[in-house]
This record gives C-alpha cells, structure tokens and sequence, in this order.
C-alpha cells in the first residue's frame, strides 16, 4: 500500500444553492473522517441533509457568517436532527436570529426558524474541523455582527453577504452602514492576500485579487488601497491552493 500524494485535497467543498434567494450553503468535509459542516444554511433542511447523505458526510457543525434569514434558516434544523452546535456569527447579529421567523414570512421563507448559537464569534477566533484550522475575522457593515470565515492555507474565504463578485453587500437594512462595510473589506479581507478565493452568499466565486482589479464599489482605483501587491488573475489560478477539490 502506498502512500497517498502529498498534494491529495484533505477537505472538499459542495455549494448547494438554498431558498427562494439562491443562497450558497456550503458544505465541507474532511476526506480523512469524513466530518462535515455547513456554513450559512439558510433553508431547505432536507436538501441539505440529503447532500450530506450523498457525500457520506457527518455534519458536526453549522458555522454562521450573519443573521439574515436566508443564512440561517435551517441552522436549528440542522443541529436538531444532527445534535451538532451552531457557532457564529458575532453576538451584535442575535436580534436578527431573534427575528427568522418573523422575517420569514415576507420572503416565503416558511421553514426558518428564531436561531440560539452556542457559541458567539469574535476577531481573532479560530475554529477546527478534524484538524484543520479556519480563521475568523469581525466584518460589519452588512449586519453589525457579520464574520467572515476563512482557510489561510486552503486560499478559501467564505464571507457572507459583505463581497460579491463585482459588488458588496447592501447597506439599506437596519443597522446596515456602508463607510463600516468599504472599510471592512479593505482593512480585513484584502491584508488576506490577492491569492485568497472566496465563496459569496449569493452567485459566483471570485478572488480578492480580482475584487481588487475590478470592483467598481472597493477596486484598489475607488478606494486607494495601496496593500499587498496586486496579481493577475491568471497568476491567482496558478497558485491557488490544492487543498480543495
């Protein structure tokens, strides 16, 4: 028998689309244990779980980047028919997880439901799945207690509804500020590196690089940043990590 190639992925991803916002739920494994969480399950218990069961996956966790219901709407669900705990996001977030079920009702959202984490996350946090570490760092803006998620050595950030490709999160909701957002991703996310690739809450993954090139809200050209040296996105794509598949 021998040994499995240095570079073989140790974690894999799955995006599964969720609610009638087409949220990115997405889910993470181990290929060692095979332990698994989902990151923002904001709906859809069952196709959730039947994505879990496809991939051999044991979900021990359900991570939160932020309160709004389309994020977490199935969280309670999840730890209820896993037994698993529900970490994140920050605490300044808990009066939106008071409200799911209130909210869910003007988005047709019927299955949601009012969220308790056991545990709060703050800047600096890290949390482990089967050895692997992930980062936390504190981004309001959006909500006030946004966090975004990351894998520095997996180049792979998950940061809610603060980026999308070509644009940021809105602002117009309660306690939505967008001088906190602006500076958020500049002070938080870019340090992370242009290399780093990141899973929005909705649409297509991108990387901080080519945020940086072309985002007509938080470009380097709109904003001034004057950080890390700036890549081309071809060159992002042949460094990105292989940790993932």
């Amino acid at each position: 028998m021998t040994d499995a190639p240095a570079n073989q992925p140790k974690l894999e991803i799955r995006i599964v689309p969720v609610t009638p916002l087409q949220q990115n739920t997405s889910m993470i494994w181990s290929t060692e244990t095979k332990e698994g969480v989902f990151i923002d399950p904001g709906g859809e218990v069952d196709k959730l779980m039947t994505a879990a069961e496809q991939f051999g996956v044991k979900i021990v966790g359900v991570w939160l980047t932020h309160g709004h219901l389309d994020h977490v709407g199935a969280a309670m669900a999840v730890a209820e028919r896993t037994g698993c705990q529900i970490i994140g996001p920050h605490e300044e977030d808990q009066w939106l997880l008071d409200d799911v079920e209130a909210q869910g009702a003007k988005y047709g959202i019927t299955d949601g439901k009012n969220v308790k984490p056991d545990r709060y996350l703050h800047d600096g946090d890290v949390l482990d799945l089967a050895g692997n570490k992930f980062s936390v760092v504190h981004t309001p803006g959006h909500t006030p207690g946004h966090v975004v998620i990351y894998s520095q050595e997996g180049a792979l950030a998950f940061v809610g509804d603060v980026l999308f490709r070509g644009s940021i999160g809105r602002t117009d909701f309660p306690r939505g500020n967008h001088a906190q957002l602006v500076d958020s991703i500049t002070t938080k996310l870019w340090p992370l590196g242009p290399q780093m690739r990141f899973v929005p809450g909705h649409g297509p993954l991108s990387t901080f690089g080519q945020e940086r090139q072309d985002n007509p809200f938080v470009g380097d050209a709109v904003t001034g940043y004057q950080g890390a040296e700036k890549q081309a996105p071809d060159e992002i794509s042949q460094k990105l990590s292989k940790r993932w598949s």
